[in-house]
């Protein structure tokens, strides 16, 4: 099992980077960011950061959406990071909720969401790809690995993600929701002839650390409010004034 850690990416980015330089110290594996560009900081120019100062870590967007950025340059920013710092990227991506919501447009429908991720992924790993009528390919790419990891909720989610994603990005933390959405995943996936373990499974929670206090608390709530309105909670693996996703990775599927 693999833990990562998502934050925000408010002002200042510099102590965003040294809280991931202080995650991979503590056994992190994954530093994950948000990515609305209206609400806080453009995630890709820190991931930059954060990979030249980390050694292991893999970064990635939770999550990214197929409407802000043309599929091309979302592709050519991956495999930019990978080519300089060594294939530690993952996409994270989903419909898109609150970089698309404070912008008055609606979220991607699934179609456009599968198309995307298929796109992307052929393009960042250096394969042709196509967008409407034409076909287009990135030269310089010579290889490299991106997984699409899909953020889902729905049943026609669900059965997307285990039919074509790699991982399965889960922001929710009831555990009876969680077995069930799994469940789904793993069922899709084999019916798709992958196998039911075929796909990585990262479950994350909102966390947001404050002083207890109704005002303390009703701040928090907002910080939170893009993860359904959920309430706040305090965390040991938080860190003051910073809206967190402690996350969980297992190399294969849990058993319940």
């Amino acid at each position: 099992m693999d833990f990562g850690l998502v934050l925000q990416t408010d002002p200042p980015a510099d102590l965003l980077i040294e809280r991931m330089v202080r995650a991979e110290g503590h056994g992190f594996t994954h530093g994950w960011t948000f990515d609305s560009a209206v609400l806080w900081q453009e995630p890709f120019v820190i991931h930059s950061r954060v990979l030249d100062r980390t050694e292991r870590m893999v970064v990635g967007p939770m999550v990214t959406n197929p409407s802000t950025r043309s599929w091309e340059v979302t592709a050519s920013t991956f495999a930019t990071l990978n080519d300089m710092h060594g294939n530690r990227t993952v996409c994270g991506i989903g419909r898109g909720d609150s970089a698309l919501r404070v912008a008055g447009r609606k979220p991607a429908t699934l179609a456009q969401l599968s198309e995307a991720m298929t796109v992307i992924r052929d393009l960042a790993e250096g394969r042709e790809a196509r967008m409407g009528e034409t076909g287009m390919r990135i030269p310089w790419v010579r290889g490299g690995s991106l997984p699409m990891w899909m953020g889902a909720y729905g049943p026609k989610a669900l059965d997307m993600v285990g039919r074509e994603a790699d991982g399965f990005i889960l922001q929710l933390a009831d555990p009876y929701l969680t077995e069930w959405m799994v469940r789904a995943v793993r069922t899709a996936a084999e019916a798709a002839g992958r196998g039911p373990d075929a796909v990585r499974i990262c479950v994350a929670a909102p966390a947001y650390v404050t002083d207890g206090s109704a005002e303390g608390l009703a701040h928090a709530r907002k910080q939170c409010r893009w993860f359904g309105g959920w309430s706040a909670t305090t965390s040991r693996t938080s860190w003051p004034g910073t809206a967190t996703s402690p996350t969980w990775c297992p190399r294969s599927s849990p058993t319940t």
